[in-house]
């Protein structure tokens, strides 16, 4: 059983409501479709409901069954809108500039995350990034003792192997305790949809001083950083790659270490060597990418590609079911 497949079963094992912001989309209402027939989740539709139900019909979609809510008439839409008042008065936002934000897909679905009536969101299909991760971030917020909202790829290798790469797509430089962060975040995302016990190995150009450089001190005060936050976590650093993945070259580099050689987790010190690197192991190596997935936020908020294929929008679907 592949992982996209393993994922999959224990989505609908454990069936989560997910809500869909974007349900002008006629790929969401395909995939929502797929995962209500499928019983993979329990998708629901934010949107006009007469334009979506349009929408549907003009593309074949049947959405019995499937629940569409309308932020202009829905009974929760005063009580977000002071609860957003609440969270960004700080940041000078007026009541009126609260209640005509809550009305968005976006920040509506947000709330419906926050407020448990859906297990997590999947958004960012016709919308950018940006505007996604400022829904999640400024209202589902980021998780107890997590500093930074990341991203990791779970990169399925040809012979089988799950790894998982962070962060390659969200923070270009990150600090110490974003990296930390990073760190913590993509061990829980491995640990949760492997199935697997994480070793992390905290990536630098240098092996337990081989060089010296402030960006190898960035990698080693990070990872002592996660050691204080997670003492139960298995980590090592700094590592070059070989050190990490590699047990022969493991021996001789970092004899002794909890995590060399046997790595399945690893931390880039930054977005250039994290995007570059998940792409090679994907192009040059034959690697299935998973993600991004976002991590580090309160309850899951996942982010698609506006180039996404329906497909796409339903593994993201049961990736946020599973970290739900």
């Amino acid at each position: 059983m592949n992982l996209i497949d393993k994922i999959r079963n224990n989505a609908k094992a454990d069936l989560k409501k997910i809500v869909f912001p974007e349900a002008d989309d006629p790929r969401i209402l395909k995939a929502a479709q797929y995962l209500y027939e499928n019983r993979l989740t329990v998708p629901l539709l934010v949107g006009n409901s007469q334009k979506v139900k349009k929408t549907a019909e003009a593309n074949q979609v049947r959405l019995d069954g499937i629940e569409i809510i309308d932020p202009a008439i829905s009974e929760d839409r005063q009580q977000f809108a002071e609860q957003y008042y609440q969270l960004r008065k700080h940041k000078g936002i007026s009541k009126e500039e609260a209640a005509q934000t809550v009305l968005k897909p976006l920040f509506f679905g947000a709330f419906l995350v926050r407020s448990g009536q859906v297990s997590g969101a999947v958004g960012g299909s016709i919308s950018p990034t940006a505007d996604v991760m400022r829904a999640a971030i400024q209202v589902v917020g980021m998780a107890q003792g997590i500093k930074a909202v990341s991203s990791s790829f779970l990169m399925v290798m040809p012979d089988g192997k799950e790894l998982t790469f962070g962060d390659c797509a969200v923070i270009p430089n990150p600090d110490v305790e974003q990296l930390a962060s990073i760190a913590v975040s993509s061990a829980e995302t491995h640990r949760r949809l492997v199935g697997e016990t994480p070793y992390v190995a905290m990536l630098s150009f240098s092996t337990k001083g081989s060089a010296r450089h402030e960006d190898v001190d960035k990698v080693v005060q990070a990872t002592q950083k996660v050691k204080e936050w997670a003492p139960d976590l298995d980590v090592d650093g700094e590592l070059q790659f070989d050190a990490a993945f590699v047990d022969s070259i493991a021996q001789r580099k970092a004899p002794g270490s909890p995590v060399a050689g046997k790595a399945n987790v690893f931390i880039f010190p930054d977005l250039d060597a994290g995007n570059i690197g998940y792409k090679i192991t994907q192009r040059l190596a034959g690697a299935e990418a998973i993600g991004p997935i976002v991590q580090g936020l309160a309850k899951p908020y996942n982010d698609l590609s506006r180039g996404c294929s329906v497909e796409d929008i339903i593994n993201v679907a049961c990736i946020c079911s599973v970290l739900a």
